[in-house]
């Protein structure tokens, strides 16, 4: 039961209240008193008989101008308000005691850490907040806001700090403790490039925190605005074509237009009318055709998957590289090409000179600007970065609030051998949104097809001896650090092996800057 009584502000009036509370032996719960002239009372509920005597009681006290129940007391109200805010939050809200001891968490807090609330109280916040130290920040003379970056199960995410402080009898304020509130760093760096200027489609698109991958940006920077063709390998799902996109945006044909062809999707004699177009009166047509190439004009020709190309198709684009135009099918009168040719691959180019299977000349003319996107198993620091930025893209687009990455869930991810590479992660990312009932996405919501991290080199079935195979293990691994450590000495020390050893098996296996993309 609570009561709301007005009074007068005079001295000792509490007390009267509370000894008529005693005297009917009534356990006070608590007790709020309002700068208006309001006294609060909460209670349990008493037998009506008793009520019946003590509202007289009450009201016969010198100052007491009112009383009746109310339904809450001002402080439950403001309490239960703000922990609806607090509970409705998408980020992380911890509230610390002033020695850093949790007194309160939200549900992205318990469901992100998969711990009931009741295990996470009066635990240090440090256990699960990394990279800020709360103890010293407490114990400072006079802790005031503070913004900084941490880690809060493995993901980035920007901390808000802020001290609670009380008033104490001497006008003076005390330390209460913090309201600590975590906000995706990806989601503020995204809205923050939303707000400022429009989508660039260029280099800022691409998430990365990989050396590995920020090294390939950095080189596709420097090269972007060349007019020379570019060669970027990399397995299926790496992002190649979004890399050839950005080199594109950030080139000054950036205002022409970027066309693509993908050259394993169509058959030969389509692929070719559509690079190159056709005459009025081809194929019983009464109108021309422009190909790809006129259309690109001033811009950005992409030739997909480069290495699906026939042969055929290979020796005609190679007169175009060499003689700077080409002519429409069933045209004799030629026409200038104006076009910067990127093109990819998820193949060895080198390998299939080698077996016949690609023109050696084109490879040479193709291989100008080479580039290599690592795949996500290389990448692995990117995963939760691009795991974020694929939820706020999916959530967007399925019109529902963003999740959260469970710890679990994180762990899976960053254990997943991800053969399909990003393209997979996305993939596998808006299914899981795409079922979710909830707020949190957890390993069990990710459903992707079983796979060991560990790699096999080697069939059960194969045929020939150790020795070959162990050889072809030698040089794949070889090609694949050489365009990474593209000296000898290098080499060497990044295997442990003496720089005379790796010089002999480089010139074994015939690796070396004329045979590797560097």
């Amino acid at each position: 039961m609570r009561l709301e009584i007005s009074c007068q502000d005079r001295l000792g009036i509490a007390q009267d209240v509370l000894d008529i509370l005693v005297t009917h032996n009534i356990d006070l719960r608590g007790i709020e008193i309002d700068e208006v002239g309001k006294i609060f009372l909460n209670f349990p509920n008493i037998k009506f008989e008793d009520f019946q005597h003590l509202m007289p009681k009450i009201r016969r006290i010198p100052g007491i101008e009112d009383v009746k129940t109310t339904l809450f007391m001002p402080g439950e109200r403001e309490r239960n308000q703000l922990f609806a805010i607090v509970q409705t939050l998408p980020d992380p809200v911890f509230s610390i005691d002033n020695r850093g001891k949790l007194l309160l968490c939200n549900d992205a807090v318990t469901s992100g850490l998969e711990m009931d609330e009741n295990d996470l109280l009066l635990t240090e916040i440090g256990e699960y907040v990394k990279g800020f130290n709360f103890s010293r920040w407490l114990e400072s003379k006079n802790p005031t806001p503070h913004s900084t970056k941490v880690k809060f199960i493995q993901q980035d995410f920007v901390a808000d700090i802020l001290p609670i402080t009380v008033d104490d009898s001497d006008d003076k304020t005390v330390l209460a403790g913090a309201v600590v509130m975590l906000k995706s760093e990806v989601r503020l760096g995204q809205q923050i490039t939303v707000f400022q200027q429009h989508d660039t489609g260029s280099f800022d698109k691409l998430i990365t925190q990989s050396p590995t991958m920020q090294q390939t940006i950095d080189e596709a920077k420097r090269i972007a605005d060349l007019d020379a063709p570019i060669l970027i390998f990399g397995e299926t799902g790496t992002g190649k074509e979004m890399l050839a996109k950005a080199c594109h945006q950030s080139s000054r044909r950036a205002d022409k237009p970027f066309l693509a062809l993908n050259c394993g999707a169509i058959p030969d004699n389509v692929a070719e009318t559509e690079l190159f177009g056709y005459a009025a009166g081809t194929f019983n047509q009464t109108q021309a055709k422009v190909g790809l190439i006129e259309q690109a004009a001033g811009g950005t020709l992409l030739l997909d998957e480069i290495a699906d190309m026939s042969t055929q198709l290979q020796a005609k684009l190679l007169r175009v590289l060499e003689d700077g135009e080409f002519r429409r099918i069933g045209d004799v009168n030629p026409v200038g090409v104006d076009v910067r040719f990127i093109c990819t691959t998820c193949q060895d180019l080198g390998q299939l000179v080698e077996e016949g299977k690609f023109r050696k000349e084109l490879y040479y003319r193709l291989n100008v600007l080479g580039l290599v996107v690592p795949s996500l198993r290389e990448r692995r620091s990117d995963i939760v970065p691009l795991s974020e930025a694929f939820i706020l893209q999916h959530s967007a687009k399925l019109g529902r609030r963003p999740a959260k990455l469970s710890k679990s869930c994180v762990d899976f991810l960053q254990h997943y051998p991800w053969p399909g590479n990003v393209r997979q992660l996305q993939n596998a990312l808006f299914r899981a949104l795409s079922l979710l009932d909830g707020n949190e996405i957890t390993k069990e919501d990710i459903q992707l097809p079983s796979c060991t991290p560990s790699m096999t080199y080697v069939d059960e079935n194969f045929e020939g001896t150790l020795d070959e195979e162990v050889k072809k293990f030698e040089r794949d691994l070889l090609k694949k650090l050489y365009p990474s450590y593209p000296s000898t000495r290098q080499l060497a020390k990044k295997l442990g092996l003496s720089h005379t050893a790796i010089a002999n098996k480089l010139r074994e296996y015939g690796i070396n800057k004329a045979t590797v993309k560097l």
